[in-house]
């Protein structure tokens, strides 16, 4: 049976070891991170996850690993999106047989291709496998926006296309997905910065690179939405987001694993051609971090 997502989505960070090589022990340890932290399901390889420097094996390692040690606890959601629909089959066909639940497809970049070239695509991938597909909308890699209407489009006559990852920034755009094509496919938001509202507005789910730094501070004000205590999640919200905010405004990517080593959590540095956080970046982002922790730790010490 299919699991169906919602809720809060880690996109993982991957970590690399002193060779250079996908970290197992550390891969798995992120898994466990997110799950004890009550998030509803993990993306593999993602943009988070740095697929740019990924090979197409190293990729379906990934998947590998995530899902078996997973071992269905969440669903996964194995990002298999490729300059070609032949390299996006090998991809999601190798993720199917590996146990995803899932697959994210972002439709070809460099070229910004016009929508019949992307239709054929979409349409080639998803005739490939049996299980839920969700695309991946991210004009500022590919060039190209999907709107709305589009992506409605495809949800209506595609079998196995289900939801749709939007990191569009654009708010509009979410706000038709959510209100005026929900059955037709589901949004997960893509932009860290709109996960109050987009939960609020009433998006199927987000995912979020952040949860890898602060998953119960996210899952906490997922859960208050669900539970229908509003103002619980908007005071949750207004502790986090500047955690959030301080990883927006810097490289993101490098943010997260940054983020992670003052946790407490070292998993390694940016592959190349990354450069880690510049140390102004690494000092607001601590910043952040310590007044979060700190009234946490206020929070703890009053009784409830």
């Amino acid at each position: 049976m299919t699991k169906e997502l919602n809720g809060v989505l880690t996109a993982l960070a991957t970590p690399f070891d002193a060779n250079d090589q996908i970290d197992v022990g550390l891969l798995q340890k992120l898994v466990d991170r997110s799950i004890n932290a009550g998030v509803d399901a993990l993306v593999a390889g993602g943009g988070t996850g740095e697929v740019a420097s990924l090979s197409d094996d190293e990729r379906l390692h990934l998947f590998d690993v995530v899902i078996e040690h997973t071992a269905g606890r969440v669903p996964v959601v194995a990002n298999t999106g490729a300059l070609t629909a032949k390299k996006a089959i090998h991809l999601s066909q190798g993720a199917e047989r590996a146990g995803a639940d899932v697959l994210m497809v972002i439709t070809p970049y460099y070229e910004p291709l016009v929508i019949e070239e992307i239709t054929r695509y979409i349409k080639e991938v998803a005739s490939s496998v049996e299980i839920p597909i969700m695309l991946y909308n991210n004009p500022g890699v590919t060039g190209v926006n999907l709107d709305a209407e589009t992506l409605a489009a495809f949800g209506r006559e595609i079998e196995n296309i289900r939801y749709v990852k939007d990191s569009s920034k654009d708010w509009e755009q979410a706000l038709r997905l959510i209100h005026h094509h929900r059955d037709d496919i589901g949004l997960i938001m893509g932009w860290d910065s709109y996960i109050f509202s987009a939960l609020l507005e009433g998006a199927t789910g987000v995912m979020a690179g952040a949860a890898n730094v602060v998953p119960e501070e996210i899952v906490g004000v997922a859960r208050a939405i669900r539970n229908g205590d509003v103002g619980g999640a908007r005071e949750q919200w207004r502790r986090v987001f500047p955690v959030i905010d301080a990883m927006l405004v810097v490289p993101f990517t490098q943010a997260v694993k940054a983020g992670l080593r003052l946790q407490g959590e070292s998993i390694g540095f940016p592959r190349e051609p990354l450069i880690d956080l510049s140390p102004e970046g690494v000092s607001r982002l601590e910043a952040a971090l310590t007044r979060l922790n700190r009234r946490a730790d206020l929070d703890r010490a009053i009784p409830a």
